[in-house]
């Protein structure tokens, strides 16, 4: 199959390393760290990525596209180019709570554009959201951001794979990380629900246990397709989540 992406929040250094040390350990099959930009947290996303380098070669910051004004050049450049980082994922992003950070009107293609322009070098995938709107929509979308020249994309979770089967048909020849994250509390459950669309399979329950049985079929319907998983393992326990999919 094609490559293993685990997502790691980096809410401090010493954290993210741990992080870094447990997946090392217990997931020998990852070859990618995704690290998203979360502005609550001091450290951002490229800067979590270049510690991540130490641990693996193959690393991947979230570009949050209503941070970049394109009016300057990108801000992180500089950082990316000292870490040598060649892959980013470029995300829509929510707007601050803390109205003191400043953000732009700016959408995902205009910054896949800009990077090809000031940073050929870079390779970069784009979102899909599979839950805000219909197919068609989100269609539209994915073939704006491949004429952008995104190189790929990463999904939102997916939670039935009856819902990634139809989604592979319509993106069959792309290059896609197939998206999977623990819901470990039914308050969990409702915030998919609620915020994101989500409609949870019959049998669902927000328990480690299905979890992990629904990552194992996602890994085998990312292996019968030759294709990427994308684990993102938010607000669960770390070692155990990795051990029971991959180990």
């Amino acid at each position: 199959m094609g490559r293993i992406s685990v997502e790691l929040i980096p809410r401090s250094e010493d954290g993210l390393r741990d992080d870094l040390q447990i997946v090392k350990k217990n997931a020998p099959g990852v070859e990618l760290i995704n690290i998203p930009d979360l502005l609550r947290f001091d450290m951002r996303s490229w800067q979590g990525a270049a510690i991540a380098q130490e641990y693996f070669p193959a690393v991947m910051p979230h570009i949050r596209a209503i941070d970049v004004d394109l009016s300057q050049p990108l801000s992180m450049r500089p950082e990316l180019r000292q870490s040598g980082i060649t892959e980013v994922l470029v995300i829509e992003g929510d707007p601050p709570q803390d109205m003191s950070h400043k953000f732009y009107p700016t959408v995902t293609t205009d910054v896949i554009s800009k990077f090809h322009q000031e940073m050929p070098e870079v390779k970069v995938y784009a979102g899909i959201d599979q839950y805000r709107g219909s197919m068609r929509q989100e269609l539209y979308r994915i073939q704006r951001k491949l004429q952008a020249g995104a190189v790929g994309f990463f999904t939102q979770p997916f939670f039935d794979i009856r819902f990634m089967e139809m989604y592979a048909d319509m993106l069959e020849g792309q290059n896609v990380y197939w998206g999977v994250s623990p819901v470990m509390s039914e308050r969990s459950q409702s915030y998919w629900e609620l915020k994101n669309n989500v409609i949870f399979p019959k049998g669902f329950q927000p328990t480690l246990e299905w979890s992990i049985e629904f990552s194992k079929k996602a890994l085998k319907f990312a292996e019968e397709r030759d294709a990427n998983l994308y684990l993102m393992p938010i607000k669960s326990n770390l070692e155990a989540y990795l051990q029971g999919v991959l180990g």
